[in-house]
């Protein structure tokens, strides 16, 4: 299979890029396998967090050549009948977590950052690679990127497509944190854990999508909103749970997210 799911453990999903021989690099398969099994973890309730990693040595190393040597020839588009968008992650309910394990490139790179937190090997290569393929900013990537590290080192990782380690993409904001590359997957899947264990779903839904949302409102708008959000939380039965266990010095017992 073009993608793999681990069994879910702790409410945690890991979900694998499985092209370990082409250094999981993207299809149109692996593609709608990806989109599909996210869709899947979003309707189940005992998945509270997800992971995506890569199997291998990679984590994907962009677009597959054969894929592009075809686009080329003017044969097609790699995702033909998936009407998903390249940013299908950001619509998911649920925090994902990158284990960037290694190469992270093109459209590779796009996906790393559609994911909600990223942790990356100290010497995983990470570039967004379009313009030494005569390419544009593809995917999104020119809306998510400047909202992460600047418009001015978006612009530098951008047009000059240079390899950044992972060590340097934390100081520059493209990774939360920078690990041992043995360490990553592991690091990534705790975290996960942590949010599943302690985080109420229905508040993290609600904060995923007023962080994505706000990223195109102004302050007003965004204050309303959240003043919104806040009155209905006050009222809803996950803040007494969440009040209750903290003063029981207890886990809180938060229900799984409805569909």
């Amino acid at each position: 299979m073009a993608v793999v799911e681990q069994a879910v453990d702790g409410g945690v999903a890991v979900l694998t890029l499985n092209r370990p021989d082409r250094l999981n690099a993207w299809t149109a398969e692996l593609g709608r396998a990806y989109f599909d099994l996210l869709e899947d973890c979003a309707g189940r309730g005992d998945v509270r967090a997800i992971v995506v990693t890569g199997a291998g040595r990679g984590f994907c190393a962009g677009a597959d050549m054969q894929d592009l040597q075809t686009i080329g020839r003017g044969e097609g588009r790699g995702a033909a009948g998936d009407t998903r968008p390249q940013t299908f992650a950001l619509t998911i309910p649920k925090p994902i977590v990158a284990a960037i394990n290694g190469p992270c490139a093109g459209i590779g790179l796009v996906h790393a950052l559609m994911c909600d937190i990223r942790f990356a090997a100290t010497d995983a290569k990470l570039t967004t690679a379009f313009s030494r393929r005569g390419l544009v900013a593809e995917h999104g990537i020119s809306w998510i990127l400047p909202r992460l590290v600047g418009p001015a080192r978006a612009l530098d990782l951008l047009l000059s497509a240079r390899v950044v380690l992972g060590e340097d993409a934390e100081r520059l904001g493209l990774v939360n944190r920078a690990l041992p590359r043995d360490q990553v997957l592991d690091e990534a899947v705790a975290y996960a854990r942590d949010l599943a264990a302690s985080c109420a779903p229905s508040s993290m839904a609600a904060i995923k999508r007023q962080v994505y949302a706000d990223l195109d409102r102004g302050l007003p708008d965004a204050l309303a909103n959240a003043n919104d959000l806040m009155g209905e939380s006050l009222q809803a039965p996950d803040f007494v749970e969440g009040v209750s266990s903290f003063v029981e010095k207890r886990e809180p017992r938060f229900p799984p997210l409805r569909a």
